[in-house]
């Protein structure tokens, strides 16, 4: 009896449908890198306050920016000074320059006693240099001829211009006839026993340098020693200096 009612428990149990389960859904993950033996090593720096880096960059500027304008004012007043100074030697007005490129003789005489005079005839062969960047006019050139100090005569050119660093060159001509000799008559009587009679000769020229709307007066002056040679008429000895 008991055993067919367990039999029949199991038929029934096996027609009954099998119990209904909840679904389970999965999504795909990637698997986490393996542990690294070595970490990365860190630098820890402490945070200062924005406002105390503010004040030391701007304890340090303050003091540096005066400094820095006084010296690049010194720099430029440098060298504005030395340009100026640059400018004032180029335009500065300088005088002529002269020289005697040669020396001419044309006549010398001696009168005997009693007249004792002298004639000659000299010429000058003049160069002038303008070292100016301005053109320079000149109203005359005057030569005269001395004896010991003695005046025995000059002569006048006519003036000119002369360009800028330009030269120039002028011949002056001295004709003296008959020029009596008063005071320095036993001298000339030496002179001519020596063989050799002393002149000088002294140049000078005057005009103007034209400097925008202004002008400036200039000179220049050269003197010359001349011994003459009474025999032959030649030129024994010269040598001519700027004064």
């Amino acid at each position: 009896m008991g055993a067919t009612q367990d039999t029949t428990s199991e038929q029934s149990q096996t027609l009954l449908p099998p119990p209904q389960t909840s679904p389970i859904y999965g999504f795909p993950v990637a698997l986490p890198p393996p542990p690294d033996d070595h970490p990365p090593a860190y630098v820890l720096l402490p945070v200062y306050p924005l406002v105390r880096r503010r004040r030391r960059l701007r304890c340090c500027y303050l003091p540096c920016h005066p400094v820095l304008s006084a010296s690049s004012y010194l720099v430029a007043l440098a060298s504005f000074l030395f340009l100026l100074a640059c400018l004032l030697f180029l335009v500065w007005p300088s005088n002529p320059e002269i020289s005697v490129v040669g020396i001419r003789l044309d006549r010398f005489r001696i009168a005997p006693l009693p007249l004792s005079s002298i004639d000659i005839a000299m010429g000058l062969d003049i160069k002038i240099r303008n070292p100016d960047l301005f053109s320079i006019d000149y109203s005359s050139i005057h030569s005269s001829l001395f004896y010991r100090g003695e005046d025995l005569g000059s002569v006048t050119t006519l003036g000119g211009r002369i360009a800028a660093r330009g030269v120039s060159y002028v011949d002056a001509d001295l004709h003296l006839d008959g020029v009596r000799l008063l005071g320095d008559l036993f001298y000339l009587i030496g002179d001519v026993a020596k063989g050799s009679v002393p002149f000088d000769s002294v140049t000078e020229i005057k005009g103007r340098l034209r400097i925008f709307f202004f002008d400036v007066p200039i000179k220049g002056k050269i003197s010359c020693v001349v011994h003459v040679k009474p025999e032959d008429q030649s030129i024994r000895y010269e040598d001519c200096r700027p004064v």
